[in-house]
Parts: structure tokens; sequence; C-alpha cells
């Protein structure tokens, strides 16, 4: 516990050190700029490095000093820019991500009609021309066809484990302010008062990500707004433990700020993982090539184009709804932020614990 005043009373968002006497000019050597996780009071972020206003922590799920008094966590990383983490996929998937929901279906629907098209305009001048279809051409038509819809499966479940997965990290997002909303009641005043105004700041700023593209200057600014709220908060944090080295509610706030600012870059990070654009390129590939050899066997056949256009159109928009879950906030299928917006608004009402 002797080392809690000096660690706490270090400047916001610098990084703490050891105060203990060094018994030795080496040991000093080797101690200096290394975070003390010795006392039982350094918790969470006390070793946040300073950095720009734009900035956010690197690695989803990533673990701190302590998960709570007495229990060890890996190291808290520094704060790097915020930029990395948001750095959207380049290329097809990029390309596809920021089409809007209309110019998508139509690219989808144009590119699978026409390919059957051209498949059926292609059989019409074999059958007039008087050749048949070989047995080979059958055989890779129905190899295509299943390789089609292998793909399209692979793809389906890549975006809709995504995309539940993003739903999740809605949850635990609003349960993990909400806790810290709480917890943040029982700390003594200002401190108090301060900071669930910050909390309601920073829950606003979480619905506003929910709102934007991933990797767009706006959703850049949404984060970089939360991380200039988290470090506020850590500020405030460390103010109250300072002030009371073995007090309950400070170390319960703690963990749960320290929980709070990991869920954002889950969260941030889900946001922009996408499935792989090979993956998005082979679904294409492999559904026009398909639709191609089917147009060609129907209209070998001489049949009608309804059939074709409606295999065509159900195609298209399989394609359509698993591009679509992969595009969290926009589009017909979007990733519900009703848990924070509820915890919101349950913010405007009068705190559930007032100090005597």
């Amino acid at each position: 516990m002797s080392s809690t005043a000096p660690l706490l009373n270090c400047a916001p968002g610098e990084a703490s050190h050891s105060t203990a006497p060094a018994t030795s000019s080496a040991v000093a050597t080797r101690t200096k700029g290394r975070p003390d996780r010795r006392g039982p009071d350094v918790v969470g972020h006390a070793a946040i490095l300073p950095h720009s206003g734009t900035e956010a922590r690197t690695g989803a799920g990533t673990s701190h000093d302590r998960d709570g008094p007495g229990r060890k966590r890996s190291s808290s990383p520094a704060l790097v820019p915020a930029h990395g983490l948001r750095r959207a996929p380049g290329g097809v998937a990029l390309s596809f991500f920021t089409l809007s929901s209309e110019l998508l279906a139509l690219f989808l629907l144009a590119l699978i009609i026409g390919a059957a098209g051209c498949g059926f305009l292609l059989g019409r001048a074999q059958r007039e021309s008087g050749e048949g279809l070989s047995e080979s051409s059958g055989v890779l038509q129905g190899a295509l066809l299943g390789f089609m819809a292998l793909v399209l499966a692979f793809g389906l479940s890549l975006a809709v484990g995504r995309y539940e997965s993003r739903r999740g990290e809605v949850v635990k997002d609003a349960n993990v302010i909400g806790t810290a909303y709480l917890r943040a009641q029982t700390l003594p005043e200002p401190i108090r008062s301060r900071s669930l105004e910050l909390l309601v700041s920073y829950t606003d700023v979480e619905l506003r990500l929910s709102g934007v593209v991933p990797g767009t200057p706006a959703a850049d600014r949404a984060i970089s707004d939360g991380a200039a709220l988290q470090r506020q908060l850590w500020s405030l944090a460390g103010q109250a433990v300072q002030d009371q080295p073995v007090a309950t509610a400070p170390r319960l706030y703690v963990e749960s700020l320290n929980d709070m600012i990991d869920e954002q870059t889950v969260r941030a990070a889900g946001l922009s993982n996408r499935v792989p654009t090979t993956v998005l390129v082979l679904q294409i590939i492999g559904a026009s090539l398909a639709m191609l050899l089917l147009g060609l066997h129907v209209g070998v056949l001489g049949r009608g184009m309804f059939g074709l256009i409606l295999a065509a159109t159900m195609v298209a928009s399989l394609l359509y709804v698993s591009f679509d879950l992969d595009r969290p906030t926009r589009g017909l299928i979007k990733v519900p932020d009703t848990p924070i917006a509820e915890l919101r608004d349950s913010m405007d009402l009068p705190p559930a614990y007032e100090p005597p």
C-alpha cells in the first residue's frame, strides 16, 4: 500500500513508475519507465502513455494490469494512434462496403441476370447452328452449380457469424457502460457528478458509432471522441482511488471502467471485421459462371427465360443478403443499437443512489 499514493499522484495520461527507493543505480535504471504492478491499488490503465487526441488502444479484448484488487492480469498497453485500429480493408471489399443499398442491389442483379442472359443467347445461337449439348457440358454445369452453392453458403455463414458477434458486442457495451454508471454513483463528490456527466456523453458517442460507416471520417471522430472521454474518466477514477485508497467503491468503479474501455475497442474492431475479399470475389465469379452455364443449357434446349430469370434473381438476392449482413451500420439488415439507446434513456432519470 506504500506505493499507492505516489503512483496515482502522477498527472493524467502519464506513465506510472515505482517510487520505492532503489537499492542500487542498476536497479533504478532497469525499473525506469516500467509500470509498478506491486501495489494492490495499481489497477486498469494506470500506465497510459501520452499521445495525441485521436488515439485508441489496439488489440481487441486486450487485458490490463489487474482484474480487481489483488489479481494480476497482463500489463497495460500504451495508447497508439486510433487509425491503426480503424483501418478498413481496401479493394473489392471496401468498394462493396461503400456502395449504397440500391446501387449494390442493382449491381448484383445486373451482373447475375446479365450472365444468365448472355448464356441464354449463346445457347440459342448454338441451337440454331445445329449443335447440341455434349455430355461433358452437363457435367460441368452440375459441378459449377454445386460449387456456387458451396461458396454462397460459406460466405453467408461468415457474414451471419460476424453479424451475431456485432449484436452481442452492442449488448456487452451497454452492460459495461451501465455498470460503470451505477458504480460511479457511489463515488465521493465532486468526482461523482463529473463522472456521471462524462458517462452520459460517452454513451452518446457509442450511439453515434452505431450510425456511421466504419473507416470513414465520421467513425474516426466518434472513436477519437470516445478515447478522449475515456482518458478524462480514468483521470477522475485515479483521483478517487488516491482520495480513498482502501475504500471499496473506487476500486469497483475502476474495474468496471476498465471493462468499458476494453469493450469499446472490441466493438470498434468488430465493426471493421468484414468477410475476406477472396470470399466475396469467389461468390461473384462462381455465381456468374454458374448462371452463364445454366443460361447456355436453357438456350440450347429452347426453353423460355422466365425460370432462368427467376433463378438468377434468387441467386442475386442471396448474394445481396450475404453482403448486406456485412454492412452493420446501413442497408436493410443493420445491427440494432436498442440496448445502448435504452441505457441512454435511463440516464435521463435521477440517479438510483444519492449520497447522504
